[in-house]
């Protein structure tokens, strides 16, 4: 971080809701994955998407003994989502579905896993490639938040998101549509390397919404339904600004207001361009692909750091070469907030965790695609939308859950 020790500076994160395209079709992708992982857990998934007016297609490299109607798939999450008529953007139930998915190559598949011939400890990288894992105490201030050791800029800017997707489902302000961004700006404090929340400078928020409602409506109910229910009202002060939907009328959104693709919003799936990003994306693949499951494991190192006390940040990065299953190298940085030094740390972050591919998967349950609380196949589904960390499902999120170091 560029400010000096005690000093404020502005920082700022967006988000957007499950109705984004590109939100959407991350979320595709991780139903296809997840159709797959239910019937083959070992199923090799590599599911891109995108998306148009009236058009979702589907394409990449899937090897699986799993039977999967993948047009149904698409359909049910475009349902799931909101997009049931042309009028909100996509008709799930009647837009064309194209599918262009083939085996992964032959050549990949021997030097990562020896075509399933390889002991869980020797199946390798799926892909080469550096990860990122970051955490910090910042969020612990805020009850709502605790637990989450996520940059609050991020976790609120989801929540803005979150919320406006909920009041849209049950009714509370039925004139939202399924798409819409969200950015929050924060002001902080830098406190010897740890990041202090002073205020919220300026919210951000543009839904899509129906014909029938104004824009003056549409600030009051942002206000008192949104904004209200999950900023802390400590970070909102007389100086706060807001632009809800500054740039007016909102009503063209979804696939048929912009295209959509998989793996364009890999900054939301993370930490809201705070630590760092290895630049692969995570939705639409299965564990074997290191971008997704190095990235998870990292995020638990980082967060059993800070949560174990040894630090009040912490980023951890780890690299890979395809078909070897030792990382090339860990990295622990502390932001020198640590209260032993950081080798010490990264002495006891390697001990506790195994980074080859294989025991990541094994020890994070990353084969498995059905929540055991509910008891949906929709376990990857609801890791792309609203970020894949800071969650507290530990049973889906399985990385979020801390180990002792």
């Amino acid at each position: 971080m560029a400010s000096k020790d005690g000093s404020t500076f502005f920082f700022t994160s967006e988000s957007v809701n499950e109705g984004h395209p590109d939100k959407l079709a991350d979320q595709i992708s991780d139903g296809v994955l997840d159709a797959c992982l239910a019937q083959d857990p070992d199923s090799k998934v590599a599911c891109e998407t995108a998306t148009k007016t009236g058009m979702v297609m589907v394409f990449g490299e899937i090897t699986t003994k799993a039977k999967v109607d993948y047009e149904a798939v698409v359909r049910k999450v475009c349902n799931d989502v909101g997009f049931t008529s042309e009028a909100v953007g996509l008709d799930g139930n009647n837009c064309r579905v194209l599918v262009e998915l083939h085996d992964q190559s032959p050549e990949i598949g021997q030097g990562v896993h020896g075509m399933g011939t390889k002991k869980l400890e020797e199946i390798g990288a799926g892909d080469q490639g550096i990860m990122f894992g970051y955490a910090t105490d910042e969020s612990e201030e805020y009850e709502e938040y605790k637990g989450k050791y996520m940059p609050m800029t991020l976790m609120l800017a989801n929540a803005i998101g979150y919320r406006l997707t909920e009041v849209r489902k049950n009714g509370t302000c039925p004139w939202v549509r399924p798409d819409g961004k969200t950015q929050v700006t924060i002001e902080y404090k830098n406190e010897g390397g740890a990041m202090r929340p002073q205020r919220v400078h300026t919210v951000l928020i543009s839904t899509q919404h129906d014909e029938t409602v104004d824009n003056e409506k549409i600030a009051k109910d942002l206000m008192e339904e949104v904004i209200k229910k999950v900023i802390p009202a400590s970070l909102l002060d007389a100086n706060t600004i807001f632009h809800l939907n500054p740039s007016g009328r909102f009503t063209i959104g979804g696939p048929d207001g912009d295209a959509g693709l998989t793996g364009r919003k890999i900054i939301i799936d993370t930490y809201g361009g705070w630590g760092a990003h290895g630049g692969g994306a995570f939705s639409g693949k299965d564990p074997t692909k290191v971008d997704r499951s190095a990235a998870y494991i990292s995020r638990q190192a980082a967060k059993s750091v800070v949560a174990a006390g040894l630090a009040k940040r912490c980023i951890v990065q780890l690299s890979y070469a395809i078909g070897v299953p030792e990382p090339l190298s860990v990295f622990v940085d502390t932001y020198g907030t640590g209260t032993i030094p950081d080798e010490e740390i990264l002495a006891k972050v390697k001990a506790a965790i195994d980074f080859r591919p294989g025991p990541v998967g094994r020890d994070l349950d990353l084969k498995r695609s059905t929540s055991k609380t509910s008891g949906q196949n929709n376990r990857y589904q609801q890791t792309a939308a609203y970020g894949h960390f800071g969650r507290t499902d530990y049973d889906v999120f399985t990385w979020e859950k801390p180990i002792a170091l």
